[in-house]
């Protein structure tokens, strides 16, 4: 039951027995049921009994209002209002409450019986009150393993997430490794081998055009190794420097092209994870590439925006013209698109107004 529900459960408890009651009260009754009803209009908002301590002495307030009601006007209307009072109590209170309130509900059981001679009435009232108290720790104790139960399912649920992400950090860490032993100790020997290549061709007169391939290759070889590098840090969950990383990109793109290639950034710079900053990267790449292949030395713009709750690419060539047909979908743009949609992102990609235009928006 909603907290607002209980709330105007409590005080109906409350305060129909006591209208119910005014037409045989007297004035002093009248005094009790108006003070009565003043204690339970704070019943609507008490929900945690726990943490407000003013929650323990309202409801035993009213028990002894009601009590002392029932001294006076022993009626069944009383004993509603006072053992509602009481099972709030034994639901939500400590022990030391609980005694006080079942202690003030004998005493007024008591006295009223005492006062009107009438204990046969009084032992059914005592069984009504035996019955509430029961029901009341009941309730408590099923509500209390309830909560365990889901404390419980909390915790499993985090130990398994804990579990999958050290399952799967640890694929990561030997994937890393197999690249690290395997291809980048192969790119490096790939690079060594080329510069003695060219050190060789340089030492026997080769042709200029000859020498500058190997250098090509070279250079092509120590990226990839430097590539690999970063795929490994990435794997390993090491931090992503995005913005320096297109940086370089278009730097490296610059000097080959002697195209422009702007950088612009948006919204407020934060920490990216690995993942998602290993995207990002790999989408400039690729887009570079691309544009190296269909737009040769075309100008390229790249947006990075941090929007809030993602982060958006955008990179676009200017090729003075707009495309006529879609670059041949290779292996490249599709691995974008899978690495985009394992983030739950988006990826498109097309012509725009003068060149070909790559939009991602990954969330972040």
């Amino acid at each position: 039951m909603f907290p607002r529900a209980q709330g105007w459960l409590r005080w109906a408890l409350v305060a129909v027995p006591m209208v119910a009651a005014m037409p045989h009260a007297d004035l002093r009754a009248w005094l009790l049921i108006g003070v009565t009803l003043a204690l339970s209009i704070p019943l609507l908002w008490i929900h945690d009994a726990r943490v407000r301590p003013l929650t323990t002495a309202l409801p035993l307030a009213v028990i002894a209002t009601t009590g002392a009601l029932w001294v006076l006007l022993p009626s069944s209307w009383a004993s509603v209002a006072m053992s509602s009072t009481t099972f709030f109590v034994v639901l939500r209170q400590s022990t030391v409450p609980i005694v006080l309130a079942v202690g003030l509900d004998f005493a007024a059981i008591t006295a009223g019986a005492a006062r009107y001679d009438v204990w046969k009435g009084a032992l059914s009232t005592y069984a009504v009150l035996a019955v509430i108290v029961l029901m009341g720790l009941n309730r408590r104790a099923r509500l209390a393993r309830i909560e365990q139960t889901e404390l419980a399912l909390a915790r499993a649920q985090t130990a398994n997430e804990e579990h999958a992400r050290a399952a799967a950090l640890a694929e990561r860490a030997r994937i890393a490794r197999e690249l690290h032993d395997v291809l980048a100790h192969s790119l490096a020997g790939l690079a060594l081998n080329l510069q003695g290549a060219r050190l060789m061709l340089v030492r026997d007169g080769a042709s200029p055009d000859a020498v500058a391939q190997i250098e090509r290759a070279q250079t092509l070889a120590s990226e990839g190794l430097a590539e690999a590098r970063k795929a490994v840090a990435a794997l390993r969950e090491d931090a992503v420097g995005v913005e320096r990383a297109i940086a370089d990109l278009l730097a490296a793109y610059r000097l080959d092209s002697g195209a422009r290639a702007d950088l612009q950034v948006e919204g407020e710079p934060r920490e990216l994870g690995p993942a998602v900053g290993t995207a990002l990267v790999r989408a400039v790449q690729e887009a570079l590439a691309n544009t190296r292949k269909h737009a040769g030395q075309a100008d390229v713009a790249v947006t990075l925006n941090y929007a809030a709750g993602s982060v958006e690419l955008t990179v676009a060539d200017r090729q003075g013209r707009r495309p006529p047909d879609a670059p041949a979908a290779g292996y490249g743009l599709r691995g974008m698109g899978e690495r985009v949609a394992l983030l739950d992102g988006r990826l498109e990609s097309g012509p725009g107004e003068d060149g070909w235009r790559i939009h991602l928006t990954v969330p972040a």
